[in-house]
Order: structure tokens, then sequence, then C-alpha cells
């Protein structure tokens, strides 16, 4: 089916569920990304209970938009859990780039052999980066208020200047 085949009130009813959606990109629906799984429930092509991220909470937002029976999220895609953040032990991190390619929401910021650094207000806590690190320097931690309350700006700020500190030369 084609967006061209789909009712005009299509694109309204995807960012309405867009919106309940916790916009981590994490894949555990089975989809692509948060996007890719709101567009197969205003088609009808997807359960509400696909997102653990969204928790049940979510899937009781879903259910009432869509007009659906309320249910738990479906285990089988994975359990909810409290809200982590990447943390990059930095002293270990060997610059390969895997994560910053794994990540679905360009959070974690550094170069090629140059140490690297999660933007806290910018990481979902979707774990993508974890599998691909070959040197095991991911955790995922708490998010601190500090860390979240620091405006956009200011933490790239600090990431570029941890990164020149840590620079040759």
């Amino acid at each position: 089916m084609t967006n061209a085949a789909l009712p005009a009130d299509f694109d309204a009813r995807v960012e309405q569920v867009q919106r309940i959606l916790p916009q981590t990109q994490c894949g555990q629906c089975g989809f692509g990304g948060c996007r890719p799984y709101a567009e197969a429930l205003a088609r009808g092509e997807a359960d509400i209970d696909q997102c653990p991220p969204g928790g049940d909470a979510g899937a009781r937002a879903l259910a009432r938009l869509l007009g659906r029976p309320e249910k738990p999220v479906n285990p089988a895609n994975g359990i909810e859990k409290p809200l982590r953040l990447a943390f990059i032990r930095e002293p270990e991190c060997i610059g390969c780039t895997k994560c910053i390619q794994a990540c679905p929401v360009d959070a974690i910021v550094g170069g090629s052999k140059r140490m690297h650094t999660v933007v806290a207000a910018l990481c979902t806590g979707c774990e993508l980066c974890i599998p691909p690190c070959p040197v095991d320097c991911i955790d995922l931690v708490e998010p601190t208020g500090l860390a979240l309350g620091l405006p956009l700006a200011e933490l790239v700020a600090q990431a570029a200047g941890a990164a020149r500190a840590l620079a040759p030369g």
C-alpha cells in the first residue's frame, strides 16, 4: 500500500502515534525505528504491545488513541526498564567509531582513533551502541539531573573540550 492510497488523515494519525512513542529508535518493536512502527500502527498492521521502552502506559495510550483493547507490553519484544543512558569509559575507548555508527540518534561524539563521549541530552538508552563496541567500554547508567539539565550547546562544548584535552600535541 502506498501513501497515495491511504486516507487523508493517515499522516495526522502517524504523528499522533509518534507523540506517544518514546522515540528511542531501538527496534525492539521489530521495525526500523519509531516512525515505521507508528506507520504500521496507523495502517493496522502492528499491535500496540510491541514497544518495551514505552511500557504498559504507552501501550494503554496507543490502545485509547487507536480504539483497540488495552494490553501490556508483549515480553517477546522485551521488558520495560527504567531509562538508562549510555556512558563511555573514556580511558578505555579506542576510538573505533563503531558506537557512533550504531547510534540511531547521533548521541555519541568523537573521532576516529580519538576518545568518544555520549551527549546525555540526546541519548535514548536504546542500547544499540553496546554490542558493536570491541573493548566493552560502554555502560548503561542512571541519568543524572545535572547531565540532562544542561543545554545541548553546553554539553557539546564540554564534549569538544574533553576531546581537545586528550588530543595529542
